[in-house]
């Protein structure tokens, strides 16, 4: 290996240390402490290893973990946006293509183009590989919000049918873990810690 790739692997690796610092709006499980977008990736590339024998169909299981382990790299320069947000859209964006650009840029040219293909396939969704990734990405937040007594839903008033709506994307990836969480949201409202819109 020439040592200009080495050079520009550990400039990535350094540089990639600040998602530490990204903040989300989740809370870790019973807890106050918010989580931080590296905590996040590594619980859903666990979540994933263990979970995959519940995916629709077979899954390449070492590109899904890839998958989410880069997905939030973008968010050292665009920042988390809060999937409930009013004022800015959660899906891609432009200014998230050009934070993958800058950063997967740091790393040799060929890793440079695999892991920009691999974030494109996660944020395109339409892989089995993606839509797998992509449920362990809806679920991890549902389990913590759950777990702290509505957390996110509660501390920004949003209600059952916006995070039903967000939510159902899971069955795409996996029918079977769609039905728990389903049954969570559910519960959810009978426990009050989840509100349906006044009719």
């Amino acid at each position: 290996m020439k040592s200009t790739d080495l050079f520009r692997q550990i400039a990535f690796i350094k540089e990639v240390d600040k998602l530490k610092y990204i903040l989300r709006r989740t809370k870790l499980f019973n807890s106050d402490r918010n989580e931080n977008d590296a905590e996040h990736s590594w619980h859903l590339a666990l979540m994933a290893l263990v979970l995959a024998e519940h995916a629709n169909v077979a899954v390449d299981l070492l590109k899904v973990i890839r998958m989410l382990l880069i997905h939030d790299l973008v968010e050292i320069d665009a920042g988390d946006t809060f999937i409930y947000d009013t004022q800015k859209s959660h899906d891609n964006t432009e200014e998230e293509r050009k934070a993958a650009h800058r950063i997967f840029g740091l790393l040799p040219n060929h890793q440079a183009q695999e892991l920009m293909a691999v974030w494109e396939e996660f944020e395109e969704g339409q892989t089995d590989e993606a839509k797998f990734a992509r449920a362990m990405d809806r679920l991890e937040p549902l389990l913590q919000n759950t777990s702290n007594n509505g957390g996110t839903w509660t501390e920004f008033d949003v209600d059952y049918e916006k995070v039903y709506a967000k939510k159902q994307v899971i069955q795409r990836g996996s029918k079977v873990i769609w039905q728990y969480a389903e049954q969570l949201i559910n519960d959810s409202v009978d426990k009050g810690i989840l509100k349906k819109k006044d009719v």
